[in-house]
């Protein structure tokens, strides 16, 4: 096992009120990311290998991935390393990247069951990302637009502004790289209150306040197809952020919902280019596998390119991640799926009539 990067910045945090400046182990800049290395996790041989083990006896046509928790995966070397990253996801900088698991060395399969391992430990169920079911997420281009409001930004070429998912934590494995573009970038949205209250105050407020978000015809049952939920959250003496630029833009195709006013538009603007600002390019290669924690964490993907050769398509295999020590949320985020009594902790996305499935495969 290799040593376990330090945490630079696990130590500093106080009580979170709204209108002050956040002091959070996630309130990190580009400038002090850069300089350093540990938020990089680099795979050995041991473990490689010990992934591997673990995967191969489940690597098998038919395989039910949603038949196989944690107790089906023996990980004696990474389960120490990744009890750390947990940690650190949940109460440190807020992000981390693993780096070097050999995609074409264990094949498509057992890649896909290795990363489904590691989200076992790193979380406490998975979560649907979409009507269809999916806990396992195929990110690749299918066509699709973000100007189509029954339609994802994943499933496009199109850049994505700044956003969250729906879950405590989201992990991405890449399996294949765009031929251009397609650059994933982060950034701490600590810091974008931060910066934003010291700058525009007034914006920084405005976002404390509910907007209306468009659920993309993805609706649960019994509610209405568009939500409220503020960007910026202050509950139990935490900070948390969800902002999804897409959906809230969208979200007044609905009669029965009021157009943004100046100011919103405004601080949703100033929200963006200051996640521009202050973003952390992370150089995301083959074998990478990228955790963020998006009640503290933005996240972005370039306009990107494919290769001619459909086996080649930029693909990235998605989990959505449950935590149940998370920091504490709001009732806002819990009754966008119900309600604070009938949920152990919200996330996912959900219809009227959708069943779980993990597949393996691009869909």
């Amino acid at each position: 096992m290799a040593e376990v990067p330090h945490d630079t910045f696990a130590d500093r945090r106080e009580t979170a009120v709204a209108g002050q400046p956040v002091v959070d182990p996630a309130d990190w800049t580009a400038t002090e990311i850069a300089a350093t290395d540990d938020w990089c996790y680099r795979l050995d041989r041991r473990e490689i290998d010990e992934l591997h083990a673990a995967a191969s006896p489940h690597d098998r046509k038919g395989l039910d991935l949603m038949a196989l928790g944690r107790d089906a995966f023996d990980l004696p070397q990474l389960a120490p390393v990744l009890s750390d990253l947990r940690h650190k996801l949940l109460y440190g900088r807020g992000f981390a990247l693993l780096r070097g698991l050999p995609v074409d060395e264990f094949g498509k399969c057992a890649t896909a069951i290795a990363f489904w391992a590691i989200g076992q430990y790193l979380g406490d169920d998975v979560l649907s990302q979409n009507k269809h079911g999916h806990v396992l997420g195929h990110v690749t281009d299918i066509g699709e637009s973000r100007s189509n409001p029954s339609q994802r930004g994943p499933y496009s070429k199109e850049e994505i502004p700044f956003h969250v998912d729906c879950a405590d934590i989201v992990g991405l494995l890449c399996m294949e790289v765009s031929k251009t573009g397609g650059e994933s970038s982060l950034v701490s949205s600590v810091s974008v209150y931060n910066e934003m209250l010291k700058r525009r105050p007034d914006l920084a407020e405005e976002l404390c306040r509910p907007l209306y978000r468009d659920r993309r015809d993805e609706v649960p049952a019994g509610m209405e197809p568009w939500y409220r939920l503020a960007v910026f959250h202050f509950h139990k003496g935490y900070f948390s952020a969800s902002i999804e630029p897409t959906y809230i833009g969208s979200a007044h195709r609905f009669d029965d919902v009021p157009e943004m006013t100046d100011r919103q538009k405004e601080a949703m603007r100033m929200s963006q280019a200051l996640s521009e600002e202050l973003r952390f390019d992370t150089n995301f290669m083959r074998g990478d596998m990228q955790f963020c924690n998006n009640h503290v964490i933005f996240h972005t993907r370039r306009a990107f390119e494919d290769f001619d050769d459909p086996s080649r398509k930029r693909h990235l295999l998605r989990l959505w991640l449950k935590a149940l020590d998370g920091r504490p949320l709001p009732a806002a985020f819990y009754e966008r799926h119900g309600t604070v009594e009938s949920i152990d902790r919200p996330g996912g996305i959900v219809g009227a009539d959708t069943v779980l499935n993990a597949p393996i495969e691009r869909v």
